[in-house]
């Protein structure tokens, strides 16, 4: 049985792709304004826009001029030459002041001198066409500058850095060894007697689950970690709901008064817990109004509600009526607030805080990683995407599978189809094989100059 055939770039056989540019730096005024160029064309424009040669790996300090010689910048100039560069192609980057004015001037020289302006990713689309790196890491860019905190920043390097690459390439080796074998069985029957009966196969494949399984339990955290974890705080009016996100944020970052209805809108706050990130949405009390901004308010709260990872129902302990909310169709946690100013004694079982004094604040936030089913051990975790997830769970159900009917029917030929199938499904993680349509998707959701 001959292996498939896998492949990683777009447009397999095209003739060599044209020469790109992008302003690499954010718009706007800054100290340093970038111009990256990528492609045949690199070295030339940038020697024309320099007006003189540019060594490989030097840099040089010159002026950028237009095509009359006027002089529209001074700066450095670097260039990297193939295949040692990020996009595997002829660099050269302009390294300029950074107002908006002179980038504009400037990269309009580099188009008219025959580069096209890079579409969003392009660069690290080439990167992977060119297999500088694969998808798993071209995707680690972008989170990397999506990054919410430090410690999700730090996996998104680890990830950049291989880390999850090597995770699902060590998966891949083993799978593919044992269906080899399984294949070579089949396939020379009388060099094996009876092979599936052997319980060193099955033991292999059990294996293998148990490799997915704890590979699947990582890149759960790292999703965690990556996306992060959104928590609304939902109640009634002055219930102490701004009070909470203050003291959740540890700074004024909501308005809190004594008059029911103070929040009309959603006040949004990214917090990091022991390396989570968590995204807390403040919302307007719930509550029937014949008010048009507060109904708009309220209506917005439903709307984070139903969008909510968790939902933080807040009752006020000093208010007589403490009638639960109607059911939300997201996990939902009762928290009593205002424990200060409760008259009465609080019963047991429930989780009473007070957002303004800080009682229960810590136990609270243990509640909140454990909501999100967030380990902790950021310090060793990468990120990962819903789509790598969903790839993990294909290929883990599909060797499930082939277990089964390895011990149900002894098919071979339907454990060797399995394994093949879970190969495909690890191989979208890398984009060892990729649909071209889901290599465009994925980076058109980076930066223009990535």
């Amino acid at each position: 049985m001959v292996d498939q055939q896998t492949t990683r770039g777009l447009d397999q056989g095209a003739t060599a792709p044209d020469t790109i540019a992008a302003i690499a730096t954010p718009p706007g005024k800054g100290g340093v304004g970038v111009i990256r160029i990528s492609g045949a064309l690199a070295a030339d424009i940038g020697q024309q826009v320099c007006g003189r040669p540019i060594a490989p790996r030097k840099i040089i300090n010159t002026n950028f001029t237009d095509a009359n010689g006027v002089v529209i910048d001074s700066g450095l100039c670097l260039r990297f030459v193939a295949p040692a560069s990020f996009t595997g192609e002829d660099v050269v980057e302009l390294q300029g002041h950074g107002g908006p004015v002179i980038q504009d001037l400037l990269m309009q020289r580099v188009l008219e001198l025959g580069a096209r302006q890079a579409r969003a990713g392009e660069f690290s689309e080439r990167a992977f066409i060119n297999d500088k790196i694969d998808l798993a890491q071209a995707e680690a860019i972008a989170d990397l500058i999506d990054s919410s905190t430090a410690q999700a920043a730090r996996g998104a390097m680890r990830s950049l850095q291989g880390e999850f690459s090597a995770h699902v390439r060590a998966l891949l080796k083993e799978l593919i060894a044992l269906r080899m074998y399984v294949e070579a069985a089949i396939d020379f029957p009388e060099e094996e007697i009876d092979f599936l009966a052997e319980q060193k196969v099955q033991d292999q494949v059990q294996r293998l689950t148990t490799k997915l399984s704890d590979t699947i339990a990582q890149a759960g955290q790292g999703a965690i970690l990556r996306n992060g974890f959104n928590l609304v705080l939902a109640g009634k009016p002055n219930a102490g709901k701004s009070s909470l996100l203050n003291a959740l944020a540890g700074e004024d970052a909501a308005i809190v008064t004594d008059i029911p209805g103070t929040t009309r809108d959603t006040v949004r706050v990214t917090i990091e817990l022991d390396g989570l990130p968590v995204h807390i949405v403040d919302t307007a009390g719930l509550r029937d109004s014949d008010d048009t901004v507060e109904k708009i308010g309220v209506e917005r709260a439903r709307s984070a509600i139903a969008a909510a990872d968790h939902v933080l129902e807040l009752v006020d302990l000093s208010d007589p009526d403490q009638s639960a909310l109607p059911e939300f169709d997201v996990p939902t946690t009762r928290v009593y607030n205002k424990l200060d100013l409760a008259a009465e004694r609080v019963p047991e079982g429930v989780i009473a805080i007070s957002a303004t004094r800080g009682d229960g604040m810590q136990e609270l936030t243990a509640m909140i990683k454990a909501w999100a089913g967030f380990e902790g051990n950021s310090e060793s975790l990468f990120t990962a995407r819903r789509r790598h997830l969903s790839a993990l769970d294909a290929a883990q159900a599909a060797v499930e599978r082939g277990l089964q009917q390895l011990q149900t029917q002894r098919a071979g030929e339907l454990l060797a189809d399995e394994l093949l199938q879970a190969q495909n499904a690890l191989n979208q993680i890398t984009g060892e094989f990729n649909a071209d349509d889901l290599l465009g998707e994925i980076f058109a959701g980076f930066c223009i100059g990535k």
